[in-house]
């Protein structure tokens, strides 16, 4: 069994590139910043760890996902080999998403987002709720639900 369940921040904004043919392909490729649970003397805080996405989800990512943002992805391992100019053979080591998840409130990101820069303070929330949760039109009829 080949599984990957990985939550951390984008280190960056996900770079998106389409494939060449009659149907172009998404490939998107981002970078996750994933906590260690313990850390040794010296070492870093953190594994920075390779995604690809492809398709609906390459174009997902390329729309909703920003630099710093927590999310979520479950996906497979894969290893890949070419050689180089100097004809040195090379590996890489990615994690093929097949499904992925925000892991936090767009209201948690931009409060994180807006501390951790030097700008001026962000604009308060448009929401009533707490935790970006909106409140709902309870005028809307749901006789005709099929549930």
């Amino acid at each position: 069994m080949n599984k990957v369940i990985l939550m951390g921040r984008l280190t960056r904004d996900p770079e998106v590139r389409y494939s060449q043919g009659s149907e172009p392909l998404a490939v998107a490729r981002y970078t996750l910043a994933v906590n260690r649970r313990f850390k040794r003397q010296g070492e870093q805080d953190a594994d920075f760890i390779g995604c690809v996405a492809f398709g609906k989800a390459g174009e997902f990512a390329e729309k909703y996902f920003k630099k710093g943002q927590m999310i979520s992805i479950v996906g497979r391992l894969q290893v890949r080999s070419w050689d180089d100019n100097e004809g040195k053979k090379r590996w890489s080591t990615d994690v093929v998403v097949e499904e992925q998840y925000f892991a936090e409130s767009k209201a948690s990101f931009e409060n994180n987002r807006s501390q951790s820069a030097a700008a001026a303070p962000a604009a308060p929330a448009k929401n009533s709720g707490a935790d970006g949760f909106y409140p709902i039109d309870e005028s809307i009829e749901d006789d005709d639900l099929p549930f």
